[in-house]
């Protein structure tokens, strides 16, 4: 009998952690992280960054 060891990490790739602002669609906020952390957040509607920011947010940097 052979024993194997395997590298269960040999593909394992870190999740990217999130930095800046983000669109949270779940709760219609944009969100700040700081590595990776929830720093600050503000409701979509009392938001007051200009209107084409936000949907260029919404659109690229949207998370669930």
């Amino acid at each position: 009998m052979s024993l194997v060891q395997m590298d269960l990490f040999s593909d394992f790739e870190p999740e990217q952690t999130l930095n800046g602002m983000y669109y949270e669609r779940s709760t219609d906020k944009f969100v700040s992280f700081v590595l990776g952390r929830r720093y600050y957040e503000i409701s979509a509607k009392k938001c007051t960054f200009e209107k084409a920011w936000q949907e260029k947010t919404r659109r690229e940097r949207a998370i669930d």
